[in-house]
Formats: structure tokens, C-alpha cells, sequence
């Protein structure tokens, strides 16, 4: 018993009161141990394997908990979701920020896209919406994703990264040149999470009652307003702190200034997507606000930090194919690959039963004939045991047609489509960068100079290519600033000449 009447015994995890959690179990004083003390192993193994995996990308993280209220019942005509069906419905959701390059322990500030998915408890299962705080990404076809994400880390021979493989991969990559506008404007490195907004990126559909589906975007406008660094500043920050995200959300919350967003959606029907002169399922573009403007859904509200991080973030996984009555999916191949590789990469990283963990579990009932596997934890609350297969006659979980989606139309033959040809990569990012005010694009120009400079000339030269389709003066801008760095170091290198030169005058 412990001497504290208050306090709990101490166990082993097999639930043993340990009597002696000081002094290993020794022949003697001075040893050597015993292998009898069950104890200590049970400890030092247990130590050994408190490290999973960490995700590939979106390792480093940050994350909390929150509701979704319901503001406008405009959208109930798109989609039969049973979470926008009343005016101030609330749903329980979980909402963790990453950056996508970084490992764990990573720098929380470093020029990075931020991933921003979340996690709604429904009535009718889980939703995940998996998005980033861009509304765009790298590239649109997710045969190019692996490499793209392997520039993104440490190169194979020296485990530095590779500012070189970077520029190399996106100047062979036009469609890149919208979301590398984003990431070297001032939105690359926003304060904290809650000063940025956050998208579902990909295009996803509704469908209704009546069988009728629609195409939309999930967009959630932070109402903190946008602050962000700039290098200098970031380069500060990061040299009093690596977890400055962590200390700006955790304590926002902690004092009860919870952070929210709006969120809105766009929509589009198949006809007008039919008449698009843009693929509207490329990730790489936006859908224009003037022709399908943000229709408000409801706010959400970010108000009680994780009692554990690892257990209820760390654990947490998010994955696209989680969608409920009333939302699915779109022909986007970036969204069509990620149905599959986010449910994968949780299996591998946290085991078959992953969905199953507290933080995952869907607060609505599960009744499903998976059976066994690595940590099949789970209380098996099956009433009717003869019942563990289906079809059956002894009364097991059956399926309802009433949760069937109308059909998906698809065209076309199947082929490895030329993912370039068709796909104007420029009038978007030209479209963006003229709404940077000079001030704005001065820190473009400055960012993007700061990154490329030292990589070998004919991939800058191939990139300012690039920059000058969109805009002869995005170039220049570019290029100039790329000069101010070579003759600053110029300027520099002279006076450490200088200073290096031997000293004339009297001896004595």
C-alpha cells in the first residue's frame, strides 16, 4: 500500500503494486543484477519501444481539439451530411497542423506549406478532411509525388538537404510555379497556426437526397487575421525556441483565447465543370471566387488542448477515404492516390487496428467482421458470437442501401495521360503574384533569390525561364534580387581582405 493515502500504488503493467521503484534487484551491493527482475526489464523494454514511426511527411506537428457549429443551412440543398443539417448543429472534431519537410524535431518556424486536416466525429462515422494552408499543391499527378517529397529530404550521401534536387525538380515541373509563388510569399511562414488559413485542397463532391452531386471546395478563413515572419525574423525565432508553434497554440488555448475559423465551401455543378476551360480536379489550380463564390457553412472553434500528446496526436491519423453520407469524392488523381496511401501509411506506421485507437475511434457505434491481427486490443462486443461472417443468419451488423451515393460519372479511355499537355501552368500564378502589392513582392523576390542562390546556374536559369512566362518583371525581380546576394558577399569578402592585409606604421 503506499503511505500516501491519497495516492495510487504503483504497478506493473500486468497491474503487480511494485514495492521498490529506486533499486534494481543486485546479487550484493554491488551487483551484478538479477535477469528474475521482471521489474527493470519490463521498464527498459517498454523504454526501448516508446517510438513509432514517424510519419514520412507531416511528422512535425501540432494539434487540438474543438466543435464545428453550423451558421447557414445553405448547403443542406447540395448535400444530405447529417453535420450541416441544422443551424447551429455542433460536431466534435480534431484539428492537428504539421509542416511537410521536417522531421519530429524540426524547427517549427522554417518556410514550409503546413498541413491542416481534420478530424470530425459525426453522427454517421468519422469524416477526415486532409488539406494544407494552400489552396494548391506541387503537382497534380501522384506519380510524381514520391519524388517530389524525396527533395524535400535529406539527400542519400551527404543527409543534408538539397536545395539543388528542390529547384532541379520544380523547374522541370511547371505546374509547381503556383504553390512555389505561395510558399516564397509572406503566407510560406506564418506566425503560428492559427494565423493562417486552412483548405481541403483537393475538389470533393456532395450529393443529395435526390441523387445529385456537386463538386466543391473546403476553404476555413482564419479570423485571427494573417501575421507572418520573414526570414530574418523566422531565423530569430527559431534561435530562442524550436517550438514556437507548439508555445503559440498551446498557450492560446491554455488561457482561453480559443482560436476559430469560417468555413465556407464553393460549388460547382457536373455542367459547369463539363464547360470549365480548366481541369477543375488539378490540384494545381484554384476555382475563380467571381464565378463560384465561398458559401458560409459554420465556425469552427479550436478550445481544449490534448491531455497527452503522443496518445492524441501523435496517434492521431487522417485519411481521405473517411467520408460519410453526403460527401465523396472527385476524379482529382492526387485525392484518388491519397484514398489509398493515407490508410496504408497508418497501418504501417500504427498497426491494422490504427482506427481503433482511442483519438481515432468514431464516436458513433462500429460494426464491422475484422477479425485478429498485430494488437487486436478491442473488446469483442458482438452479440450474437456465431455471427462472424456475412452474409449470416444469426443476426450480425448488415448493410443499408439507404447509404448508397449516386453514381460517379467517369469518361474516357484509360491511358497515361500526358499530365502537361492542355494545362496552361502560368495564367494562374500570374493571377496571383499581381495581387502583391510592391512591398509584397519585393520579400517574393528576396525569399526566392535567398533559396536559390548556390544551386548550379542552369537550373536558376531554367526557373527565372519560368518566372519571366508568367511575368518579364517576376523575373527580373527575381534576378536582381539573386545580384544583391552575389554583391553583398562581394562587399563582404573585401572588408575580410582588408582586414586580413598586414598593419604598417612604427614598430616602436
Amino acid at each position: 500500500m503506499s503511505d500516501t493515502p491519497d495516492r495510487k500504488t504503483l504497478t506493473t503493467t500486468a497491474g503487480a503494486p511494485v514495492g521498490d521503484n529506486q533499486n534494481s534487484l543486485t546479487v550484493g551491493e554491488r551487483g551484478p543484477l538479477l535477469l528474475q527482475d521482471y521489474q527493470l526489464i519490463e521498464k527498459l523494454t517498454h523504454q526501448n519501444r516508446e517510438r513509432i514511426p514517424e510519419r514520412v511527411v507531416h511528422a512535425k506537428g501540432w494539434g487540438a481539439f474543438g466543435t464545428l457549429t453550423i451558421t447557414s443551412a445553405e448547403i443542406t440543398q447540395y448535400t444530405n451530411a447529417k453535420l450541416f443539417g441544422t443551424i447551429g448543429k455542433k460536431t466534435d472534431l480534431l484539428l492537428r497542423f504539421s509542416t511537410v519537410a521536417g522531421e519530429q524535431g524540426a524547427a517549427d518556424a522554417e518556410r514550409d506549406v503546413r498541413g491542416f486536416s481534420l478530424k470530425f466525429y459525426t453522427e454517421d462515422g468519422n469524416w477526415d478532411l486532409v488539406g494544407n494552408n494552400t489552396p494548391v499543391f506541387f503537382v497534380r499527378d501522384p506519380y510524381k509525388f514520391p519524388d517530389f517529397i524525396r527533395t524535400q529530404k535529406r539527400h542519400p550521401r551527404t543527409n543534408l538537404r538539397s536545395p539543388t534536387a528542390m529547384w532541379d525538380f520544380w523547374s522541370l515541373s511547371p505546374e509547381s510555379l503556383h504553390q512555389v509563388t505561395i510558399l516564397f510569399s509572406d503566407h510560406g511562414l506564418p506566425v503560428g497556426p492559427q494565423y493562417m488559413n486552412g483548405y481541403g485542397s483537393h475538389t470533393f463532391s456532395f450529393w443529395n437526397d435526390a441523387g445529385e452531386r456537386y463538386w466543391v471546395k473546403f476553404h476555413f478563413k482564419t479570423q485571427q487575421g494573417h501575421r507572418h515572419y520573414t526570414n530574418d525574423e523566422a531565423g530569430e525565432v527559431i534561435g530562442r525556441s524550436r517550438e514556437s508553434y507548439q508555445e503559440e497554440l498551446y498557450g492560446a488555448i491554455d488561457a482561453g483565447n480559443f482560436p476559430r475559423w469560417t468555413m465556407y465551401v464553393q460549388i460547382m455543378t457536373t455542367a459547369q465543370a463539363d464547360a470549365s476551360d480548366f481541369n477543375p480536379f488539378d490540384l494545381t489550380k484554384v476555382w475563380p471566387h467571381g464565378d463560384y463564390p465561398l458559401i458560409e457553412v459554420g465556425e469552427l472553434e479550436l478550445n481544449r488542448n490534448p491531455d497527452n500528446y503522443f496518445a492524441q496526436i501523435e496517434q492521431a491519423a487522417f485519411s481521405p477515404s473517411n467520408v460519410v453520407k453526403g460527401i465523396s469524392f472527385s476524379p482529382d488523381k492526387m485525392l484518388q492516390a491519397r484514398i489509398f496511401s493515407y490508410a496504408d501509411a497508418h497501418r504501417h506506421r500504427l498497426g491494422t487496428h490504427y482506427e481503433a485507437l482511442p483519438v481515432n475511434r468514431p464516436q458513433a457505434p462500429v460494426h464491422t467482421y475484422h477479425k485478429d491481427g498485430l494488437l487486436r486490443f478491442m473488446e469483442d462486443r458482438n452479440d450474437t458470437p456465431d455471427a462472424y461472417y456475412e452474409p449470416n443468419s444469426f443476426g450480425g451488423p448488415v448493410e443499408d442501401p439507404s447509404y448508397l451515393e449516386p453514381p460517379l460519372p467517369v469518361n474516357g479511355v484509360a491511358k497515361r495521360w500526358n499530365h502537361r499537355e492542355g494545362n496552361e501552368d502560368y495564367k494562374q500564378p500570374r493571377a496571383l503574384w499581381a495581387l502583391f502589392d510592391d512591398a509584397q513582392k519585393a520579400r517574393l523576390y528576396g525569399n526566392l533569390a535567398a533559396a536559390m542562390h548556390g544551386i548550379p546556374q542552369f537550373i536558376i536559369d531554367r526557373q527565372l525561364g519560368h518566372f519571366e512566362k508568367i511575368d518579364p518583371a517576376y523575373a527580373q525581380g527575381v534576378r536582381d534580387a539573386l545580384a544583391g546576394i552575389v554583391k553583398e558577399e562581394q562587399e563582404t569578402q573585401k572588408n575580410v581582405d582588408r582586414m586580413a592585409l598586414p598593419q604598417t606604421g612604427d614598430a616602436g
